[in-house]
């Protein structure tokens, strides 16, 4: 990067606004696409492009939008949404007249660090004291047109709404990305006016204001419109989605991963998978999700914020907030809830739920039991139909199976109770008694069998 000043590389990021046509209680640039929130995307391409300052303004819903942003930027508040002028204006006394600012959008999270990078370069390799980043898009609505002069300069930038028959034929238009001079910003902004059809201050302004004070205006034009797309509507919001599923894809099967059907999976943008890894179709992988290398993932599975190890293979399961071994077995139709730690090596089989335990390695759960609570030791093995029961009524409780245990088929263990080392738990049994080591425990009446029944019912 081509640092020509010895001002920082600042971004103001517009996320003040409510988003009417998303048709919800909730801001616009918190909805989320590609696994997080819209704005975050835009911070994340910023801070990846170089930018040591990020300030973001916000306005409706001026708290959840803070606490989802966090600390690693600084938060103005627009108090009346006035206008995208308006909102820069909110930044400046944070902003150095020797800084080259970017403003950015908060509701465009398909933007790439690269473009940033490169837009940000061409500002500075060019002297300009304001800097406008271009698009020619093939269904220019919502945008605002870019007016250029004889010459190929850009002479104004007229919004949609204020836009003539002939300047809505234009389809290059202004992503709402720029570049400026710090000084020259603001003193341009203290002579926008509000005189149009929304009675706001629009920050376009600013370069026909720097123009006429003979101010050089340089452009980019982006090859790749998609990247620049903003955020409007429920249907932007997919095509956006559709739009980071088809990168991340592409990116990942460049690293070594087999993807069997990209069009059916799913994965966001923060995730991390080995290669030699097929990923069979319908899957989702979602949030901080890591998978090893050499694994088989789904089909038909859902993974949220899961940790996963070389060589597992996991079918039909949805695990979430979990951790899983290397060289596991998993599915089908397995459900791992939150705080569930899997060891390597662990079998389970189908119609198997685990909630908030660790299984040791070797551990085979194989079919048709709902692990709750619990912490189990390595080399154990649960019969068919075993239940934790953790719940009284009032209190969850733990339970203890420790190594090499061997618990026979529909077992119930209620907790508090451990199974010592060793130790075995006969078929059928209710287990309300710690077994001690080696021992083996039956909790279950006797069989009785009573003569002539069949005589006696009829």
């Amino acid at each position: 990067m081509n640092n020509l000043s010895t001002g920082e590389f600042s971004t103001i990021i517009l996320a003040a606004g409510k988003g009417t046509r998303m048709k919800s209680d909730l801001p616009k640039v918190l909805h989320r696409v590609g696994g997080k929130a819209m704005v975050n995307h835009v911070i994340d391409a910023a801070v990846a492009a170089g930018a040591v300052k990020n300030i973001v303004v916000v306005g409706f819903g001026r708290d959840k939008v803070a606490e989802v942003v966090g600390d690693a930027v600084q938060v103005v508040v627009q108090e009346e949404q006035l206008g995208t002028g308006h909102a820069v204006l909110q930044a400046k006394k944070l902003i150095n007249d020797d800084d080259t600012v970017m403003v950015l959008c908060g509701d465009t999270p398909l933007l790439t660090a690269k473009m940033l990078a490169n837009f940000y370069d061409m500002h500075k390799s060019e002297h300009a004291q304001a800097s406008v980043l271009t698009a020619v898009m093939p269904n220019p609505t919502g945008y605002g047109r870019i007016i250029r002069a004889f010459n190929g300069d850009v002479k104004r930038i007229v919004e949609e709404k204020d836009a003539t028959t002939a300047e809505k034929a234009i389809t290059e238009v202004n992503t709402g990305i720029y570049c400026f001079n710090g000084k020259d910003l603001f003193a341009a902004l203290d002579k926008v006016g509000h005189d149009n059809a929304q009675g706001e201050y629009y920050l376009p302004d600013v370069l026909e204001i720097l123009q006429q004070q003979g101010k050089k205006i340089a452009a980019m034009a982006v090859k790749n419109y998609e990247a620049t797309l903003g955020i409007n509507s429920r249907q932007n919001l997919s095509e956006a989605e559709r739009i980071l599923h088809r990168r991340k894809n592409r990116q990942l099967m460049a690293e070594g991963v087999t993807i069997m059907d990209p069009a059916t999976t799913y994965i966001d943008v923060d995730v991390t998978v080995g290669r030699d890894t097929i990923i069979y179709p319908s899957t989702w992988i979602e949030g901080q999700s890591k998978i090893g290398s050499n694994c088989e993932i789904g089909p038909c599975s859902r993974f949220s914020d899961t940790m996963i190890g070389d060589e597992a293979v996991i079918s039909f399961t949805y695990a979430h907030e979990c951790e899983i071994g290397a060289k596991t077995t998993i599915g089908p139709y397995v459900h791992l809830r939150p705080n569930t730690k899997i060891a390597a090596g662990v079998h389970i089989g189908n119609f198997v739920e685990v909630k908030n335990s660790n299984v040791g390695e070797g551990t085979k759960l194989p079919h048709l039991s709902y692990i709750g609570d619990s912490d189990i030791g390595s080399g154990v093995n649960m019969g068919c139909g075993t239940i934790t029961v953790n719940y009284d009524g009032k209190v969850k409780q733990r339970t203890v199976i420790e190594d090499d245990a061997f618990v026979g088929c529909n077992s119930n263990l209620i907790a508090p109770v451990t199974v010592g080392k060793g130790s075995y738990v006969g078929a059928g049994s209710t287990i309300t008694q710690d077994v001690p080591a080696g021992e083996l425990a039956v909790g279950r009446s006797r069989q009785k069998n009573i003569a002539k029944w069949k005589d006696k019912r009829n």
